[in-house]
């Protein structure tokens, strides 16, 4: 069989694929949003999941003290040597 076209089968389709994506456009803006809180929330899940063992490992050991004292956590190194060779100082007197 071979088939001819014809004005009204090329009018049919080019209907159709117009309808077609109208409907699309018009469905896509219905259900974006829901997809978006959808595609967020399982982001926010798996992120807290993978950043969730690091903010229980700082909860399970506070360090706390006494009232009113100090805590340090880390001591600062004391093997800084200072450089005397920095430079000369240079006095200078205003000129008016």
């Amino acid at each position: 069989m071979i088939y001819t076209a014809s004005v009204m089968g090329l009018l049919r389709t080019i209907l159709i694929i117009l309808l077609v994506y109208f409907g699309l456009k018009i469905l896509s803006r219905l259900f974006a949003p829901v997809l978006l809180k959808f595609v967020a929330k399982k982001a926010e899940q798996r992120f807290g999941d993978q950043f969730g063992g690091f903010q229980n490992q700082n909860r399970a050991q506070p360090k706390q003290g006494k009232a009113g004292e100090t805590v340090i956590d880390k001591m600062p190194n004391k093997n800084k040597k200072s450089n005397d060779k920095v430079g000369e100082y240079i006095d200078y007197e205003e000129i008016e």
